[in-house]
């Protein structure tokens, strides 16, 4: 026994001399500064930062392979006490927060089979791509949540992912995981310069809208009481919610699947809803700014487009600087648009929320006289964006245009924005057919004329003004005589007494695909009028532009530029808006813009400016069967909004549309589909998802 435990302890004393050899030939020295820093990490081991853990992500921060930040589970302050042991500035990294594209679980969607195997989506991919019929469906399976190093993510009863943007780091971790691809990471500059592309899954009505605005996302937020997160997912594509949610023709109500089985949902409404919930909240709700670079950008021109692109570049980190000619910013949503539509403090809080970012004013500065396009580029300049908009109107050529009584429409609404007097007779007959003549009719009428007349050449059918605009002016007493052109004003002693108009009819379609209207001979009539407004088109007034500027004009008078980028003719100066595509509406100028600013975002970094023929244009098919969709909600009934009464209405410039209350947006968010990545594929049908039908 004696023999054994010797020899025991002998092994044990010649493995510790052994040990004790190795130690000091193999010793490894630990380097103080890789061990500080690597305390001062987190310990997740998330991978986020592209090193295998934080033990990797020590040596490379001390090496100087890898900034003091780029740790990105443990947050700025992690970043901020690195570069203190460091002894550097720690720059800004931009957040992101992991998004999921789908949003229809294993609870509604059609299934294959039922799974029981191994409860990670990995391994539910392998056999047939997963339960889902659905092919690009998320699996419900929970291995993001699994995966995620903060908790961050949840299955919800819908067996689909939950983000808390609190606690997300934007490590990345769930995004690698997922066999489907249906996490990814986004920051705000992302979204920014996202634009829709032809691979993209998107609803009908995100397609169509000129801004590409996420529709069913702030649709679903109002849904859920989130109406903060709301004014962020709309501010997103579109820095005017309040003006667009009074104005906006809202082209993506057309193409709303809900239409098919009822009326579509009141899109634009609860977008009003949204930026109104902002308006009356006390605060500003402000999205995020990258730290100011200090590179100057020149606007000119304070209209929708000019505000658009200043207000991305300011959140992108550019010093933007708006020149407008007029007293005052809003372009036409000042000086084209009437109060009762569009209240002047609406759209001065809007326009000051803004200016507050970050962005320079200078009012009545006109081009060619207070600056130009050099004195621009001399003050330091390095990129000019050039929005003037259309403020000049189309004559009518016809004999007795001159006469006292006959104005352009736009100049009696230009004239109500900049508060001059407008007084107009007991008989009024507008000229035109779109929003601009309905304007002035219901801009006379609450003036006190006694009787106003839209004079419009063809049918009910091809006028072009929204259908809201002509049925609240029927209500509101006007007169529509369609299939009518004037062909003469008479006058006495040069004041207007008298228009002579002619009858027409239809033939065949014009240019514009619409019926081309014929004159009726002999069916000429002469009515008393006391005035004459003529509304029938506008174009931008260019002549601000020095004949050596080098911007190239085209045919129509329009800035030549191209649409999808807003680059022009000369190298770092953009336009988009009116001056470019001609008089449209407030959201496609807001489109525009957004892609000129991303334009001029690469532009000033010296990056390729992508591929535009990919992006969307306008959804090609909506066709598809609500029945389609599996646990579609019921269609229900159209909210209405809130009006006042005619009598309400009659001399008073008071806004007439007063919104929606909260119980009936909430009600309303829930009648959409929430179009997009939704499963509602059947077998035999070759769409995977509700948006891609379009494709």
């Amino acid at each position: 026994m004696l023999i054994e435990a010797l020899a025991i302890g002998g092994l044990g004393l010649a493995s510790a001399l052994g040990l004790g050899v190795a130690a000091r030939i193999f010793a490894v020295e630990v380097d103080p500064l890789v061990q500080e820093i690597e305390e001062a990490l987190p310990g997740a081991n998330c991978g986020g930062c592209g090193f295998a853990g934080c033990a990797s992500a020590a040596v490379a921060i001390a090496s100087g392979k890898a900034p003091a930040n780029v740790c990105v589970g443990g947050g700025p302050e992690i970043g901020a006490t690195i570069a203190k042991i460091l002894g550097v500035e720690v720059s800004f990294r931009e957040p992101q927060i992991a998004l999921p594209d789908c949003t229809y679980g294993t609870d509604k969607a059609e299934l294959k089979f039922n799974y029981d195997g191994v409860r990670d989506c990995r391994a539910a991919v392998l056999l047939a791509g997963g339960a889902k019929v659905c092919e690009i469906g998320c699996l419900g399976l929970g291995t993001c949540a699994k995966a995620c190093p903060f908790g961050a993510i949840t299955i919800g009863a819908d067996n689909l992912p939950h983000i808390d943007p609190s606690l997300c780091t934007g490590c990345g971790t769930c995004e690698r995981v997922c066999p489907k691809n249906i996490i990814h990471l986004s920051s705000s500059t992302d979204r920014i310069l996202q634009f829709n592309a032809l691979e993209n899954c998107v609803a009908p009505c995100q397609a169509t809208c000129p801004a590409q605005i996420n529709i069913p996302g702030y649709i679903k937020a109002v849904a859920e009481g989130r109406y903060e997160d709301a004014v962020l997912i709309i501010k997103e594509h579109n820095p005017l919610p309040l003006v667009c949610g009074r104005v906006c023709p809202h082209p993506c109500e057309d193409a709303c699947r809900r239409g098919l089985d009822g009326e579509p949902v009141n899109i634009n409404h609860i977008k009003r809803f949204a930026a109104d919930y902002e308006l009356n909240s006390g605060k500003r709700i402000k999205p995020l700014l990258l730290p100011s670079n200090g590179r100057k950008v020149a606007i000119i021109g304070g209209g929708p487009a000019g505000l658009t692109v200043a207000y991305y570049l300011v959140r992108l980190g550019y010093v933007p600087t708006i020149f407008e000619q007029q007293p005052k910013l809003g372009g036409m949503l000042r000086y084209g648009i009437p109060e009762y539509r569009l209240p002047k403090k609406i759209l001065d809080w809007e326009i000051q929320g803004i200016l507050e970012l970050g962005v320079e004013a200078r009012v009545n500065q006109k081009m060619g006289h207070d600056f130009t396009l050099q004195s621009l580029k001399d003050e330091g300049f390095e990129a000019i964006f050039v929005g003037p908009g259309c403020w000049a109107s189309r004559n009518m050529q016809l004999e007795g245009e001159d006469l006292q009584g006959v104005l352009p429409g736009t100049d009696m609404l230009i004239d109500r924005g900049l508060e001059k007097p407008t007084p107009v007779g007991e008989k009024v007959v507008i000229i035109g057919g779109g929003n601009t003549a309905l304007d002035c009719a219901r801009t006379c009428w609450r003036l006190g004329a006694k009787e106003v007349t839209v004079l419009y050449r063809r049918s009910r059918k091809e006028m072009p003004a929204n259908d809201i605009e002509v049925e609240e002016g029927a209500h509101e007493g006007l007169n529509y005589k369609f299939l009518a052109a004037p062909t003469r004003l008479i006058g006495e002693n040069g004041k207007l007494k008298a228009l002579e108009y002619i009858t027409m009819e239809l033939g065949e379609p014009d240019a514009s695909g619409r019926r081309r209207p014929v004159p009726k001979k002999g069916s000429e009539t002469i009515i008393e009028v006391d005035n004459v407004i003529a509304a029938i088109g506008q174009f931008p007034d260019l002549a601000f532009l020095e004949g050596d500027s080098g911007l190239k004009v085209t045919r129509w008078n329009t800035i030549d530029a191209d649409e999808t980028l807003g680059q022009t003719s000369v190298p770092g100066i953009f336009a988009a808006g009116d001056a470019v595509s001609g008089a449209a509406t407030v959201v496609a100028a807001i489109g525009g813009a957004r892609k000129a600013a991303r334009s001029i975002h690469l532009y000033l970094g010296g990056k390729a400016q992508g591929d535009p023929e990919r992006w969307y244009k306008k959804p090609s098919d909506v066709n598809r069967r609500i029945t389609q969709i599996v646990g579609a909600p019921e269609p229900g009934t159209r909210a209405k909004m809130r009006e006042l009464t005619v009598s309400e209405r009659a001399n008073s410039f008071v806004e007439v549309e007063l919104g929606l209350l909260e119980e009936d947006a909430r009600r309303e968010a829930q009648r959409c589909l929430q179009c997009g990545l939704i499963c509602y594929k059947k077998a035999g049908d070759s769409a995977s998802c509700a948006a891609c039908a379009g494709k």
